[in-house]
């Protein structure tokens, strides 16, 4: 079983200006206060407005911009848009060491996960996020929280090994995505519990599981999401195909994967360092990915 909790919580936390450099935030920033002074003392002394207003539409167009590939990082939009853009791989085709990318159906290995909170049994990939408004700290977190906005205060996340059948040509192959392995799940959570102000009560059901984990249980802003996949889930997988014994393998690359400049969406490169797990749509079938239920 592979652990990715502390994974979560990092990549949550320092995501605030991603995929934008912190030193290129700081170089913009000069060049805009330089700028700036600039063209107001053109305005002032030659009573010109054409650079003032030429500098001020620049300016909007760099921050929408990196407002744009900010959000999309946190939405992980090129990451999916990278993942729908890769090929089909057929197994009896793939070459040892390649890059393959494979959809199909999955089977649980020797070890299956349950869901935290809903209790979904038989699950290759879980995650449950508990996340607070205001930037209440939680006994276990020790992570500094933001004000006046919403931060993951606690997270439980594991993958493990299991199997998938490819659907171009039905071989069977192993995915190690269990303990050692860095995954990258490209797959949404379901909103379970979003209490209010006007309703901050929590059920004895969300009670008990926060005093299971050690949580506080007074009234406050929550949200609770959950994402599982279940065995017989139609998945895509991204990864390094390794053949032992004429057992095909799916194992994470050892080097990192970048997506390039998408320039048809305006984003910038991300890295994906990792096995990229999906979930995908396969027709007829049902996807068990997320949850719509509310509380049990």
């Amino acid at each position: 079983m592979n652990d990715l909790s502390n994974a979560a919580l990092l990549d949550h936390h320092c995501s605030t200006c991603k995929p934008i450099p912190s030193l290129a935030l700081y170089i913009l920033t000069s060049l805009f206060v330089i700028g700036l002074s600039v063209s107001i003392f053109i305005l002032i002394v030659v009573h010109n407005a054409f650079f003032f207003v030429s500098f001020l539409l620049v300016s909007a167009i760099v921050l929408a911009f990196i407002l744009w590939n900010t959000r999309s990082w946190r939405r992980r939009g090129a990451m999916f848009f990278f993942l729908s853009s890769l090929p089909e791989t057929d197994l009896r085709l793939a070459q040892e060491g390649q890059l393959v990318k494979i959809t199909g159906l999955t089977t649980c290995g020797s070890i299956s996960l349950e869901s935290s909170y809903e209790r979904a049994t038989r699950c290759l990939y879980a995650s449950t996020l508990l996340y607070e408004y205001g930037g209440l700290a939680l006994n276990l977190v020790s992570f500094n929280k933001s004000c006046f906005q919403w931060s993951l205060a606690y997270c439980e996340r594991f993958s493990t090994d299991f199997y998938i059948t490819d659907k171009k040509s039905g071989l069977r192959a192993m995915v190690k995505a269990g303990s050692g392995c860095k995954v990258v799940p490209l797959i949404l959570e379901s909103r379970l519990i979003n209490t209010t102000r006007e309703c901050r009560i929590l059920s004895p059901y969300l009670t008990k599981w926060l005093r299971e984990r050690n949580l506080s249980v007074e009234a406050r802003l929550l949200r609770l999401e959950e994402g599982y996949v279940q065995e017989g889930s139609s998945v895509t997988v991204v990864g390094l195909l390794r053949r032992n014994n004429d057992t095909p393998m799916i194992v994470q690359p050892p080097e990192i994967i970048s997506t390039g400049c998408l320039w048809q969406k305006l984003l910038l490169p991300v890295d994906i360092d990792g096995l990229i797990l999906s979930v995908s749509q396969m027709a007829g079938l049902p996807n068990n990915n997320s949850v719509q239920n509310l509380e049990p």
